[in-house]
């Protein structure tokens, strides 16, 4: 395992050449794991992979509609599904399109987009289970990965929010089917994960009047205008904001400090590299009883 030590250090941070405590705890040699959760409940996992593999020195692209060569990435995926003790046979994964299309997958979506993209759940950016044996899997590379955990009902979830899908609601989408089915605002544990921070994420007008649209108290606090016309955008800040507007305490809602453009040498990001960027995965999953 690697020690995380000043090479993450970020603006603005109190990092300073010590170990990071953060949310998310690199483990293995390729990916991170959301510790607090994992450790409490042994019968789930939950984490989001890293752009390197130090332990083979290789890329570790998991995107499968990027234009890497697809048995590489599989390979990849292969050695993540070996690492976490998930098979590619039990992932469900989707066409992502920016979107705020949440669904309900179970056993018979098992191995949907694991092994081809295009056979992913069609036009989704949102997945949730309460079924053992599954594990939902996401790509990023700077649009902000959100999980969502109900321990008591054993719901698992998670969302891709880039701005179109903040700006959509697509989180609280996850959280109004939930409690559709009986489960309590209140009881919703959240998780928002390692994405593009503020100070890397510019915008224009167009995606400042879509958040002053959004149905949340002063969206102005999460965006500065910093020269005519740019505006940097809090999509971490932006999207708690929205969860909280729906019932979930502030409490139960943990962020990272991770940014995937800060910290590109553990992250592929979309924005620093002008689009040419593979995809980390956030993964989340029941794999049952482990008493």
């Amino acid at each position: 395992m690697i020690n995380l030590k000043v090479r993450l250090k970020k603006k603005g941070s109190d990092w300073m050449g010590e170990s990071v405590q953060d949310t998310f705890q690199f483990k293995g040699d390729s990916y991170f794991l959301i510790d607090s959760w994992t450790k409490n409940c042994p019968w789930m996992v939950a984490g989001f992979t890293s752009r390197a593999s130090f332990k083979n020195n290789r890329q570790n692209n998991l995107g499968l509609h990027v234009g890497d060569d697809e048995e590489a990435v599989l390979e990849n995926r292969r050695n993540l599904a070996e690492a976490i003790h998930f098979p590619l046979e039990q992932w469900v994964c989707a066409e992502q399109v920016h979107g705020n299309d949440v669904k309900y997958v179970s056993g018979a979506d098992a191995g949907k987009g694991a092994k081809k993209y295009s056979r992913g759940i069609p036009k989704t950016d949102g997945l949730y289970t309460d079924q053992e044996g599954l594990l939902l899997a996401l790509a990023y590379a700077d649009c902000v990965p959100i999980y969502f955990f109900e321990p008591k009902e054993r719901k698992v979830g998670i969302v891709h929010a880039g701005w179109r899908g903040t700006v959509k609601g697509i989180a609280g989408e996850l959280i109004k089917q939930w409690v559709d089915t009986g489960v309590k605002a209140e009881e919703i544990l959240v998780v928002i994960g390692p994405s593009i921070c503020k100070d890397c994420y510019i915008v224009d007008n167009k995606v400042i009047q879509k958040v002053e649209e959004m149905a949340i108290k002063n969206a102005s606090d999460f965006y500065q205008e910093e020269k005519p016309g740019q505006f940097s955008l809090d999509l971490k800040g932006l999207n708690a904001a929205l969860i909280r507007s729906f019932g979930v305490p502030k409490e139960n809602i943990e962020v990272t400090n991770f940014c995937t453009s800060c910290h590109s040498e553990f992250f592929y990001s979309h924005r620093k590299s002008e689009g040419k960027a593979g995809r980390m995965l956030a993964f989340i999953g029941i794999r049952g009883n482990t008493e």
